[in-house]
């Protein structure tokens, strides 16, 4: 599955389905890792602080100011973000950039009118001292009749720009969504996992008051409560390692809202699946899709203004002039009309014409692929999602066995039937049951989103 992480994604992860891919496990290959992209973070996050409210440019991205005892939904990270993101704020000036295109194919069908005035001074004669120092003085009207179409080209092209950038910055915005979710479920199931962590803690310590008590009365013995000892440590150094993981997915998060995050909650959602025939009726219409389909189009239109260097074109110009030194001196304004007729200039109009029919028909290739992509990812999102919904149903039953295991085992070895390994053994299956239980748990949520994404089904407002 190609995962719908942005450009800033790309740099955490690999992009390989499923795991290999996933920021979370990505960032839990060792507490040196996290603290390497503690540092990168931190430092980024500093440097966005310093120069995005620095600029007077309107539309500037800015830092957000983040009251850090307010907790935050995944809306309002997300919202956030958007504010945030560079990638918005750029995807935003080329819309005006469109905009721009579109005002000067329009300016060359307006009237143009301009003032001139000319100064003449000549070496001094005795002849004819009028000569010596003259000016002239005039308004030029210059109007395009006919330019082949480019003109009308041009803007209809600009037009189809503009689309193509609204829903190129529409895609952008539902992308950066992915990046947000990632981050917050990843910060979420840190913070779980903490709490299961120190929830099989608290039954090591439980765990080791009891053999401590059967030892003082001879029913267990020593080296049983030195191994339960050593296996507390060790699940203590597991938890400072998931602290600092927790640390790490915290700023990942605080980066991309543009501000501190202290505490983060989880509204109820309804997770369920429609048919996957339901999500790939929507791949066409997916703004990436759209975008891709309007890129094509602009591109017919560049092929259209590029023909019209084969047509005649038609110019007038007039002037009037407030001052006169030119013969004749008693006309106050002229007019001209001028046709254009190419006959024959080398190979440049069929060069440009070729030239504009082959970025034409690449822009069609590239929206053909888009459709495929799309549908592809539909259907790998679909799969994932699919399949987790699966694993946590399966993974609930194992936590209720494994929950109920361990009590039976305790209950055994206070019979003496079992040993005091078996109890352990059980608490350490209770233990990877339930963390397996939480990962997943989370991982289809953040699968679930990407399958709307992937869809287009996110609801920007």
């Amino acid at each position: 599955m190609k995962k719908t992480f942005s450009p800033f994604f790309a740099s955490l992860s690999a992009c390989n389905p499923p795991v290999a891919g996933n920021i979370a496990d990505r960032l839990r290959q060792g507490a040196s890792h996290a603290m390497a992209v503690i540092m990168f973070f931190s430092s980024a996050a500093g440097f966005c602080a310093e120069t995005g409210g620095s600029s007077n440019i309107s539309g500037a991205v800015k830092t957000n100011v983040v009251f850090e005892s307010r907790a935050l939904t995944l809306n309002e990270c997300y919202k956030l973000a958007l504010k945030q993101s560079e990638y918005i704020a750029i995807d935003y000036e080329k819309i005006r950039e469109a905009e721009a295109h579109f005002l000067q194919a329009l300016g060359t069908l307006l009237p143009q009118v301009s003032f001139s005035r000319q100064d003449t001074r000549n070496e001094y004669s005795d002849m004819n001292p009028t000569y010596n120092k003259s000016y002239e003085q005039k308004f030029t009207f210059t109007q395009a009749l006919f330019t082949g179409f480019k003109e009308f080209a041009g803007m209809a092209g600009s037009r189809l720009e503009r689309k193509q950038r609204e829903y190129e910055k529409l895609r952008a915005e539902q992308l950066l969504f992915i990046d947000v979710a990632d981050a917050f479920y990843l910060l979420l199931v840190e913070q779980e996992d903490i709490e299961a962590l120190e929830t099989i803690e608290n039954a090591f310590i439980d765990r080791i008051d009891e053999l401590k008590t059967r030892e003082k009365i001879g029913k267990s013995r020593t080296s049983e409560v030195v191994m339960t000892e050593t296996q507390l440590y060790t699940l203590e150094d597991q938890i400072e390692s998931v602290k600092s993981k927790e640390q790490v997915a915290r700023e990942l998060l605080a980066f991309l809202i543009g501000g501190p995050v202290n505490e983060i909650i989880e509204p109820e959602y309804d997770f369920s699946l429609k048919p996957e025939s339901a999500y790939q009726a929507e791949a066409y219409s997916r703004p990436d899709v759209r975008a891709a389909h309007f890129a094509w189009q602009a591109d017919l239109k560049g092929v259209m203004a590029a023909r019209s260097g084969f047509y005649p074109q038609v110019n007038f110009e007039g002037d009037y002039y407030t001052h006169r030194s030119t013969t004749p001196t008693d006309s106050s304004w002229g007019a001209m009309l001028t046709i254009y007729v190419p006959i024959f200039e080398g190979t440049i109009t069929y060069g440009q014409v070729k030239q504009a029919v082959a970025i034409a028909r690449e822009s069609e290739l590239l929206f053909q692929r888009a459709r495929r992509v799309a549908v592809r990812e539909i259907h790998d999102a679909y799969v994932y999602a699919n399949s987790d919904i699966l694993r946590v149903g399966i993974l609930e039953k194992a936590l209720k066995s494994a929950e109920k295991n361990y009590d039976l085992q305790r209950q055994d070895y206070r019979l003496s039937v079992v040993n005091n390994l078996d109890v352990l053994a059980a608490l350490q299956s209770l233990e990877d049951v339930r963390r397996s239980f939480i990962h997943v748990s989370n991982e289809r949520k953040r699968f679930y989103w990407q399958l709307l994404v992937a869809a287009g089904e996110i609801d920007l407002e």
